[in-house]
């Protein structure tokens, strides 16, 4: 066991810090929220960007404790303090009450900028967010693009390990990827006791991930996991608000044939998918890897649209009949429809879905991602290398066909 893998251990924000990758991140002129899973940088990104903030830690036990018992205190601080002008309270969700007092000192003007740090935003919306009213900006963070790494990125080990920066820059990252989700739920689910069992949360955790680049259908992984929907439809909500997931909606603008309901879900990160995914003589492996590389393209486009300011949707086309696109982007940016195929060789087949999808939609640009080395033009659709596109994928380039 590495000793400094403790996510609640001042030895984790020390190697972050010795990270040599750079973040596409700019910050907002006033105070906001800076929301990323564990492991993605924001106590480093924040420790580098104001190196003579104040800074809260509220990972440390016994200020958690001071600060729970009187969130107080916190103004008593600053008012004995003639500067900093800028405090960081990292992970903030384990004292919510902290934004009833954050809240009083914006409205009171007294040039102080916040940064809220949080790796669930679970507490947060429930208690606190919305007492700021609107007061806070809210950003996040999330693994590596291929872009920030530079030469450093490798496809194949991207597919094995994923980009979270605390298993990237580790020594060992297999062993790190390992013990990651693990730790999460027992700091995370266990000590907030956010589920009654935390065994079957953990056996949803693995039942979830046969869903992964896939429409969810909450009833098939209740019946897996041998709990009530209802459960499920809990424990899945929980798995968004802690950051670990997120779920794509279904492109029906305009939609001239019946598409499906349910929304397609994603780990955050290819690497979390891979160490939660069951493995064995049943399973085929093109299966787990076809999977593994949509979503690393949808974890690469939701960063790029998140550090873009959010100027477009991230969603998916099926129709009942059968018909699919991987992933749509609509909105300030353009109109483009991509699909992802871990494939060394074009089929005529894989074109299939970004042709009906052309015929219904023939204002959308269509690409279709593979792992062949050629990129060509076929039938109007630009098929490219996977690997060209997410390293020229970075929040700078606002057009996706000018990356190829």
């Amino acid at each position: 066991m590495v000793r400094w893998l403790h996510f609640y251990g001042e030895t984790v924000n020390l190697r972050l810090k010795m990270t040599k990758h750079p973040r596409f991140f700019d910050a907002p002129a006033g105070s906001f929220f800076l929301f990323g899973p564990r492991g993605t940088g924001k106590t480093s990104w924040v420790r580098s960007r104001y190196p003579d903030a104040r800074f809260v830690d509220l990972l440390d036990p016994a200020s958690r404790r001071n600060y729970a018992a009187r969130p107080e205190r916190l103004e008593e601080v600053l008012s004995a303090e003639a500067g900093p002008r800028t405090v960081v309270i990292d992970e903030a969700q384990l004292v919510p009450e902290l934004l009833r007092v954050v809240h009083r000192l914006i409205e009171e003007k007294r040039g102080l900028r916040f940064v809220l740090l949080g790796s669930s935003a679970r507490k947060l919306r429930r208690q606190g967010v919305d007492l700021l009213a609107g007061r806070a900006a809210e950003r996040s963070l999330h693994p590596f693009l291929a872009a920030e790494m530079g030469s450093d990125f490798r496809l194949d080990e991207a597919l094995s390990h994923g980009m979270v920066p605390l298993v990237v820059d580790a020594p060992e990252p297999g062993e790190v990827l390992r013990s990651y989700v693990s730790l999460y739920v027992d700091q995370e689910v266990r000590t907030e006791g956010w589920v009654r069992d935390v065994g079957s949360f953990s056996r949803f955790l693995e039942a979830v991930s046969f869903s992964h680049g896939a429409p969810i259908n909450l009833s098939s992984v209740a019946r897996e996991c041998e709990v009530r929907r209802s459960t499920v439809a809990g424990y899945l909500e929980v798995l968004v608000d802690m950051l670990l997931a997120f779920q794509l909606p279904v492109f029906s603008r305009r939609a001239g044939r019946s598409t499906v309901s349910h929304p397609k879900f994603y780990f955050f990160d290819a690497g979390v998918y891979r160490s939660l995914r069951p493995r064995g003589p049943l399973d085929r492996p093109e299966e787990i890897e076809g999977a593994t590389l949509e979503g690393l393209v949808a974890q690469h486009l939701r960063a790029w649209n998140a550090y873009r300011g959010e100027r477009n949707q991230l969603s998916y086309w099926r129709t009942r009949s059968g018909s699919e696109v991987d992933l749509v982007i609509y909105g300030e940016d353009g109109f483009f429809a991509v699909e992802v195929k871990n494939s060394t060789i074009l089929h005529p087949a894989d074109l299939r879905g970004l042709k009906s999808f052309g015929d219904d939609y023939p204002e959308a640009q269509r690409m279709l991602l593979y792992r062949g080395t050629e990129t060509r033009d076929v039938d109007g659709i630009r098929c490219v290398p996977c690997e060209v596109f997410l390293r020229a994928l970075s929040p700078e380039v606002g057009h996706l066909h000018a990356l190829t």
